[in-house]
């Protein structure tokens, strides 16, 4: 394949950033581009592939199959580049840097607003960053968030955030639909649903013994960022970590009827490989990682250390 058949660097981040946040103008603020030059640079990919990436629609941009295609790629393609940007910055450095992978919708929410402080207080800790990783990258790296049940072969789990999940939805919604009195109410709504997190709708229904859970309509998103801008513009009902979630509870956007949700045996934790000998940065970053966890957890932004 030619040259000329292969998107630009920058082209890539922009359909990934896309596809994570769903507009442009979202994109456009998170990778510090105007908007006029994301749907240049979206267009311009577009024209390589001879294919429309994604659907515009009136909620924002949708990925077409193709877009699908090239939106995994594009992450594969990212964490290589990602982790050649981390060895080259460990070779320039006395102290080797520690190489964390964040996922994208845990770093945008949760992370990222907090690691400045980190920053701040231990200056002398580098920190390097991969959000598009492939598995022999998170292999590479010295700690890495996951999410699941914390059970992965060799590495060592430490529990962040994540084990209170609730039911949401936003207030013109649950409105439109006449209020939730009862667990039974949730069938006659539009459920959302990310396709790789499992956070599924059967276990919230096992949890509060709903049988029968059969709903009305299921919309599936890629991103799990997707599925909470997807509720706060009413287009139906979610499960979220509360912790990811508290500054829409907190404004009114979203709203948690009947104080409806369940204890989740998938949530996000913060593993190392075991077979690392100890490093005493990284011992400083977990717990510090852990100590902020703890606070939001107990729903105190503001007492964050």
């Amino acid at each position: 394949m030619s040259r000329s058949h292969l998107p630009s660097t920058i082209g890539l981040r922009v359909v990934a950033a896309l596809a994570q946040y769903g507009t442009v103008s979202s994109a456009a603020n998170a990778l510090h581009l105007t908007q006029s030059a994301v749907s240049k640079q979206l267009k311009n990919v577009e024209a390589v592939v001879g294919m429309p990436l994604f659907d515009r629609t009136g909620q924002g941009l949708s990925p077409t199959q193709a877009g699908m295609i090239y939106i995994e790629q594009a992450r594969i393609a990212l964490g290589a580049m990602e982790t050649a940007a981390m060895r080259v910055a460990a070779l320039r450095s006395s102290q080797p840097a520690i190489r964390l992978h964040v996922l994208p919708i845990l770093g945008d929410r949760w992370f990222m607003p907090r690691f400045s402080r980190f920053a701040e207080r231990h200056p002398d800790i580098d920190v390097q960053f991969t959000t598009f990783a492939p598995t022999d990258t998170l292999e590479e790296a010295d700690a890495v968030f996951r999410f699941g049940i914390g059970e992965w072969p060799g590495w060592r789990a430490d529990y962040v955030l994540g084990r209170d999940v609730i039911l949401v939805g936003s207030p013109q919604l649950i409105a439109k639909y006449e209020g939730i009195a009862s667990i039974a109410d949730i069938l006659r709504y539009p459920l959302l649903e990310h396709l790789q997190t499992p956070l599924r709708w059967n276990d919230f229904a096992e949890a509060c013994h709903l049988r029968d859970f059969t709903p009305a309509r299921v919309t599936r998103f890629g991103y799990y960022s997707l599925v909470i801008r997807a509720a706060i513009g009413g287009q139906g009902l979610a499960l979220v970590p509360r912790s990811l979630i508290l500054d829409e509870l907190a404004g009114g956007q979203l709203m948690n009827p009947s104080g409806l949700g369940f204890t989740s045996r998938n949530c996000y934790w913060l593993t190392t490989p075991d077979d690392r000998p100890p490093n005493a940065s990284l011992a400083v970053l977990r717990d510090w990682i852990l100590q902020e966890a703890q606070a939001s957890e107990h729903n105190n932004p503001e007492g964050l250390s």
